[in-house]
C-alpha cells in the first residue's frame, strides 16, 4: 500500500512540477518581473538581485521542469528527490512571506494561466512540500523506469529541450498568450464593466496626529475628532475586492490629454510597444523608422507607447530618427500587452490583430 501511494504521489508531483514549470518557461520574461517585486525594497529587500532577474527566473524555471521530469522516470533519485525539496521550500517562503505580509498579491505559480491569491499558493506550496517530503522518506520506492542509456537519453532530452524553449520564447514570444493583451482581444470591449457585478467596498482611513501620536480615524469619526488633532494622511482600505475588467490602467496620453477613446477607434494602427526607452534593445529601436514609413504607405496611423519620461524620449526621436509621437502608458501595462522592448501591435478599431518581437519585423503583415 505505501508503494502504491509513494508511487501516486511521485506522479502527482511530478506532473505538476512539469506543468508548472513549462508555464513559466513559456514566458520567462514575466516569470522575471515577479521577481522583481519579490526583490523589492517592500518585500525582500535585495534590490542587488534586481539585473540578475531574468537569469534567475530561467533557472529557476527550467529546473522546475526538468526535475519534474528527473522525479517521473525515476532518474538520479537522490539528485532529484533533495533538490525538488530545496525549491519547494524555496516556494513555500516565497508564497508565505508573500501571504502573510500581502506584499505579492499574485505569486506567478502558473503564470498568467491561472491565478491563485497569496494564500491559495501557500496552501498548494504546503501540500508539495508533504508529498515531497513523503516521497523522500521512501526513496526506496522511487525506482528508475528505463534501462540506463534510455534514462540518460530522456533526462538530456528534457534539459536541451527546456533550454532550446527558453532561448526562442526569449528571442521570439510566448508560445501561448495566456494575458489580457492576447490577438483577438478588443481592448475597448476588455475594458468595460458589466452590468450587475460585485463593486468594490472601500473604507477610508485618516490618520491624524494627536499629541504627538499617529491615530487612525473612519469617516464617521471626523465630527468628532481631538482638540489640535492634524492630518497626516488618508489611506483607502478595501473591504472587498470589486470586479475588475481584464484590461485596466490603459491609456494612451500626449501631452497631459489621454487619446485612446479616438485611436481604438482606427482601422489602422501600428503601435510601437516599448515600456522603457532607456532598457530598449538598440537593434529593435533602429528597426522602427522604417517601418513607420512602409505603415505610412499602407495607410496606418502610427505611434509608440512607453512609460518613459519626455526627456529621454526626446533623446530616442533624435538618437534613432524617429518622426512618430510617444504616447504615455502605465509601465506594468505596457510590460502585461507584450514582453519584447521594443515589440510591435496592430489594431483594427481597438482588436490586436498581430503581436510581434522586434526580431519578427519581417513577419509584420500590413494589409
Amino acid at each position: 500500500m505505501k508503494k502504491f501511494l509513494v508511487q501516486i504521489s511521485r506522479i502527482f508531483v511530478g506532473l505538476l512540477f512539469i506543468i508548472s514549470g513549462l508555464i513559466k518557461l513559456n514566458d520567462p520574461v514575466g516569470m522575471s518581473y515577479k521577481l522583481v517585486e519579490y526583490f523589492s525594497e517592500p518585500v525582500l529587500n535585495l534590490p542587488f538581485l534586481t539585473p540578475y532577474a531574468l537569469a534567475f527566473s530561467l533557472l529557476v524555471v527550467i529546473a522546475e521542469t526538468v526535475l519534474g521530469v528527473f522525479l517521473l522516470i525515476g532518474y538520479q533519485r537522490k539528485f532529484t528527490l533533495w533538490s525538488l525539496l530545496g525549491l519547494i521550500v524555496f516556494f513555500t517562503f516565497l508564497t508565505f512571506y508573500a501571504a502573510y505580509f500581502n506584499k505579492v498579491t499574485d505569486c506567478g505559480c502558473f503564470g498568467d494561466a491561472l491565478k491563485l491569491t497569496p494564500w491559495q499558493s501557500f496552501g498548494k506550496d504546503v501540500v508539495l512540500l508533504v508529498l515531497i517530503v513523503w516521497i523522500t522518506a521512501n526513496s526506496k520506492f522511487v525506482k528508475p523506469i528505463f534501462m540506463a542509456t534510455t534514462q540518460n537519453l530522456l533526462a538530456s532530452a528534457a534539459f536541451l529541450l527546456s533550454c532550446l524553449m527558453g532561448y526562442w520564447v526569449l528571442n521570439h514570444l510566448p508560445l501561448k498568450d495566456f494575458r489580457a493583451y492576447k490577438v483577438g482581444t478588443n481592448i475597448t470591449k476588455a475594458m468595460e464593466i458589466p452590468e450587475g457585478v460585485p463593486k468594490a467596498v472601500v473604507e477610508m482611513v485618516f490618520i491624524y496626529n494627536v499629541n504627538g501620536v499617529n491615530k487612525n480615524f473612519t469617516e464617521k469619526d471626523l465630527m468628532n475628532l481631538p482638540e489640535g488633532a492634524t492630518f497626516v494622511d488618508r489611506i483607502d482600505k478595501v473591504i472587498t475586492e470589486g470586479y475588475k475588467p481584464p484590461v485596466h490602467d490603459f491609456s494612451m496620453e500626449l501631452e497631459g490629454s489621454d487619446y485612446k477613446d479616438e485611436l481604438l477607434v482606427e482601422p489602422k494602427l501600428l503601435v510601437f510597444v516599448a515600456y522603457d526607452l532607456e532598457k530598449a534593445n538598440p537593434e529593435g529601436l533602429k528597426k522602427l523608422e522604417s517601418l513607420h514609413q512602409k505603415a505610412l504607405k499602407k495607410g496606418y496611423k502610427v505611434i509608440a507607447m512607453t512609460a518613459s519620461d519626455a526627456a529621454l524620449i526626446a533623446k530616442t526621436k533624435k538618437q534613432y530618427g524617429c518622426t512618430f509621437d510617444f504616447y504615455f502608458c502605465d509601465g506594468t501595462t505596457l510590460k502585461t500587452i507584450e514582453r519584447a522592448n521594443p515589440s510591435l501591435v496592430v489594431l483594427h478599431k481597438g482588436t490586436i490583430m498581430q503581436k510581434l518581437h522586434y526580431n519578427d519585423s519581417d513577419q509584420l503583415i500590413l494589409n
